[in-house]
């Protein structure tokens, strides 16, 4: 078994990164700033249920919730009465055309989210929902529809039956967490997790435009993990993301969670610990680690494992509240970013309820890879407010966003190594419940930043459900 180490020197603080900035922006390049453009409402009922602490329509983990392709936007959501839609408009247009696609919410589960993927070979929209280690529904659109929107009609005749597998392919018995992911090379992906909470593995599957391949399990949920406290022989990876960048290289930023609580100082905390960081060069049928190193083979008994060296590029302890699931952006040069967010040593060295510590205490943290080959990671000075996760986006000339919880959005500017982290947005107005879900492709395609979100409510009671839109740098 090899032994787990930390990359020695992997992260520098903010007070250290001005000078190892990873290249200089051009002095014409505009900074951060978000304009608000416009709001749409995409159901003044929308379902509502608090469960995990987050809802269903809006859990920031979702991929993707809202997406752009070809001049259309579409959202997905579940209905006062707990019925699956898929909408979509013209950019920047003010109605959304819903179809219902003939599913009802099986469970009051805010993890049985909805996601949405496109097939580039075929030009089909897919959707895979309602699903929290059990069963999941499945259901395709007809080829050709995401090609063609404004000569294809938006009715429910142009998305098949509701499906319980992948066009007959079963995967697992066990199944959450779907995020679907176009290759370099117009297929779709589908990345999900077997199993359970801290027990359970990452795995793929493909189509190629015809038919679906379970390429297997990623991860690994077997080995020790010793802590001060105690010791823990289960557990599971958190992806942050599944990405590929523009030269068609594969990221993924992870955290691990325990199985057994021993590992922490307090029971009222959470097992998260560490965070990681692997890459593919072969659409995901293999991974390595920050140096290169070979740590797993997709479908074989070789998977990432929490023993393995070399994953870690920013340690930490599981006493922090570390959460899980954040979130992660490649830039312009394919360089790879996350944010990441815990309680600081400062607030103490030992959480004792993650949702309160996490609230009164926790704060972001940048944490990015510079040209140099350096990991470098930066607080940002915005408290949470909540125990709840933040969105990451660059904008075309790589300012990042912090999209937080309530619709707050904080940026850095690339020219300064993204250290002059500052609010743009405080989220007046929009009465947020708490995550937001972000339209990570739109930006590529007018420019704007588009953020869906709910409103506050109480109980079971339905609130509204919108899209906020936001101009970034011209």
């Amino acid at each position: 078994m090899r032994r787990r180490t930390l990359l020695a020197g992997a992260i520098v603080t903010a007070m250290s990164t001005s000078a190892l900035t990873g290249g200089t922006a051009r002095a014409a390049d505009p900074g951060p700033s978000v304009t608000k453009t416009g709001t749409t409402t995409l159901d003044s009922q929308a379902v509502f249920f608090v469960s995990y602490d987050g809802l269903v329509n809006n859990n920031s983990f979702q991929k993707n919730g809202l997406l752009t392709y070809k001049g259309y936007q579409y959202a997905v959501w579940y209905t006062a009465d707990k019925n699956a839609v898929v909408g979509r408009r013209v950019l920047g247009g003010s109605t959304w055309s819903t179809v219902q696609v003939g599913h009802t919410l099986k469970a009051s589960d805010s993890h049985n989210v909805i996601s949405m993927g496109v097939s580039k070979v075929d030009g089909r929209l897919h959707l895979n929902m309602d699903s929290h280690s059990d069963g999941f529904t499945y259901v395709k659109s007809v080829a050709g529809l995401m090609d063609n929107p404004a000569g294809l009609s938006w009715t429910a005749g142009r998305f098949g039956a509701p499906q319980s597998t992948l066009d007959g392919l079963a995967l697992t018995s066990q199944f959450t967490y779907p995020q679907f992911i176009s290759t370099p090379d117009g297929k779709l992906q589908l990345s999900y997790r077997v199993a359970i909470s801290g027990n359970g593995r990452n795995a793929l599957a493909e189509y190629d435009g015809s038919t679906w391949t379970n390429l297997g399990e990623w991860s690994s949920s077997t080995g020790t993990y010793t802590s001060e406290h105690g010791s823990s022989t289960a557990r599971n990876m958190y992806l942050h993301g599944i990405d590929y960048d523009k030269n068609g290289r594969l990221h993924s930023f992870f955290t691990w969670r325990e199985q057994n609580g021993a590992v922490m100082c307090n029971s009222g905390g959470i097992t998260n610990h560490d965070t990681g960081y692997v890459y593919s060069d072969d659409r995901g049928r293999t991974w390595r680690n920050n140096a290169g190193t070979l740590v797993a083979t997709t479908g074989t008994t070789n998977t990432v494992a929490v023993t393995d060296s070399g994953l870690v590029i920013d340690s930490l302890n599981p006493d922090h509240s570390l959460m899980n699931q954040e979130s992660q952006f490649t830039d312009s040069a394919g360089l790879p970013h996350a944010i990441i967010s815990y309680v600081p040593g400062r607030f103490g060295q030992c959480t004792t309820n993650y949702v309160t510590d996490r609230t009164a205490n926790g704060r972001a943290f940048h944490v990015r890879k510079n040209s140099a080959g350096t990991w470098q990671k930066t607080e940002i000075p915005v408290p949470l407010n909540s125990s709840q996760r933040t969105k990451l986006v660059l904008d075309k000339y790589d300012n990042a966003y912090a999209i937080f919880p309530f619709g707050r959005i904080a940026g850095a500017s690339k020219a300064s190594g993204y250290t002059d982290w500052t609010l743009l947005y405080d989220g007046s107005g929009l009465n947020a419940f708490g995550e937001v879900v972000i339209d990570e492709m739109r930006i590529a395609q007018d420019n704007v930043l588009s953020v869906m979100y709910q409103e506050k409510s109480s109980g079971t009671t339905p609130s509204a459900l919108h899209v906020v839109d936001f101009a970034l740098p011209a």
